[in-house]
């Protein structure tokens, strides 16, 4: 029997006039993708308008895309608002790429020394499209009475991993997450963002959760540009919050060490 030379109807040919030979791909996949880099470019949650306009599609185009994405998990839709964002999938294809960045390959092996010689829980997190992100969560010895996870959101203000990114990450990054947790960068936290750059380090004690105290230190690359911040989460009482403590010089030690490796 004779084989078919027509090309499927959703193939992407394989040359244009004026440039050389390329594989086939799949069109509908790359009309896809265009909603992906949409959502990557903006930072935030998009409407269905919003989106299909930054993709270049017609309305009814978007949304027949973005069910097969959603039924994929690599975008999910708020229930309430009705906003698009990343889904579990794009999470974690996410950080598989991250496992093989320098700066968090650098951290792992450090976290886990850090939790298991202080106690704390140790969370690593980078800055994300809602805020700072927890990327990595090595639970301690201490029980905790908060749900900290791979994924979750840090406030901005409320947490000392957010005030950490509000004293050192980009000022532009800073902005955006400022922007999506609808909080303005007020006088009083600009001073309070002075002082730790001053020292280098913040704590939370009994905040934002009752009864758990933290500590936080920024960890930079060789042009010192903020990589990632790294938090030691205990119970109040058995966390270490003092300024000079044992639990400060641990985290500083083990930023140091990171920082070393990336220079």
């Amino acid at each position: 029997m004779a084989r078919s030379t027509h090309a499927a109807p959703d193939a992407v040919p394989d040359t244009a006039p004026g440039e050389e030979k390329k594989q086939r791909g799949i069109q509908s996949v790359e009309v896809g993708a265009r909603l992906l880099e949409a959502l990557a470019a903006r930072r935030e949650p998009l409407a269905l308008s919003a989106l299909a306009d930054a993709a270049t599609l017609s309305t009814a185009q978007a949304h027949t895309y973005l069910v097969s994405l959603t039924r994929l998990g690599l975008v999910k839709r708020d229930a309430l608002t009705g906003n698009y964002e990343p889904g579990p999938l794009s999470l974690r294809l996410g950080l598989l790429n991250l496992e093989h960045q320098p700066a968090y390959r650098a951290a792992a092996p450090r976290v886990a020394a850090l939790a298991l010689a202080t106690g704390m829980s140790v969370a690593v997190s980078v800055a994300g499209p809602q805020g700072p992100t927890i990327v990595r969560y090595e639970r301690g010895g201490y029980p905790l009475h908060v749900n900290l996870h791979v994924g979750t959101v840090m406030s901005l203000s409320a947490t000392a991993t957010g005030r950490v990114f509000r004293a050192f990450d980009d000022e532009a990054r800073v902005a955006a997450m400022l922007a999506h947790q609808a909080e303005a960068d007020a006088p009083a936290m600009a001073e309070c963002v002075d002082a730790i750059r001053a020292r280098g380090i913040e704590r939370g004690v009994d905040a934002p959760s009752p009864g758990v105290s933290s500590m936080s230190v920024p960890v930079f690359d060789g042009a010192r540009r903020m990589q990632l911040a790294l938090t030691a989460i205990g119970p109040t009482g058995l966390c270490d919050v003092g300024w000079d403590g044992a639990l400060a010089h641990a985290l500083r030690d083990a930023a140091r060490d990171i920082a070393g490796l990336l220079s």
